[in-house]
């Protein structure tokens, strides 16, 4: 049973929710920082897509569909390769068994604060490349066996930000990054937590 405080009586570890909430909290006030003392808004990639305006449909199937992908490589990668596997299992260590409840609250933290810090604050600043790479070093872990991770992120990151190049605005990446995230949390939780 969990306590207020994100425990248990079982002596589980503070929940990362909580720890997630405050991090991706202030990821996501210094995006509203940056992107206001920089003039634009958070939520397009300039003042042209702002006129457009969210095509919801168009934008949230962009980011499924590119999360689908993303998702199906990133199964592949772990079945096929010895690395793959290693990342999983050494990914799945450092999480433990998180609840789907936990993986959903993680995904949806991670996919709004690291899409807008990114994509929305940075992409338009120092553009693709320069915003893909920080989001790389974001995931650079010190652990050897984590490495790829940080290859992968950095794919990741061009892909999404092509999504906000594209669409203009962070719906598509959001949902992308947030399914991926939703999606292999799970499979780390359920196939390789120890």
């Amino acid at each position: 049973m969990d306590d207020p405080g994100g425990s248990s009586v079982t002596g589980r570890r503070p929940s990362l929710v909580w720890l997630a909430v405050a991090f991706y909290g202030v990821l996501f006030a210094l995006a509203l920082v940056w992107a206001g003392l920089a003039g634009r808004s958070l939520v397009y990639a300039d003042p042209a897509a702002a006129a457009r305006g969210i095509a919801p449909l168009r934008d949230l199937a962009a980011g499924i569909a590119t999360g689908l992908a993303v998702i199906g490589l990133s199964a592949e990668l772990t079945r096929r390769t010895a690395w793959g596997e290693a990342l999983a299992r050494a990914l799945a260590a450092v999480l433990g068994r998180l609840r789907l409840s936990e993986c959903i609250a993680l995904a949806l933290l991670s996919g709004v604060a690291e899409e807008a810090f990114f994509r929305g604050a940075l992409q338009p600043q120092v553009g693709l490349l320069a915003a893909s790479a920080l989001f790389a070093l974001a995931h650079l872990a010190p652990r050897r066996e984590l490495w790829p991770w940080t290859l992968c992120s950095f794919a990741a990151g061009l892909a999404l930000g092509g999504l906000f190049a594209w669409t203009g605005n962070l719906l598509a990446p959001v949902a992308a990054h947030a399914l991926v995230n939703a999606v292999n949390l799970r499979v780390l939780a359920v196939r390789y937590a120890p």
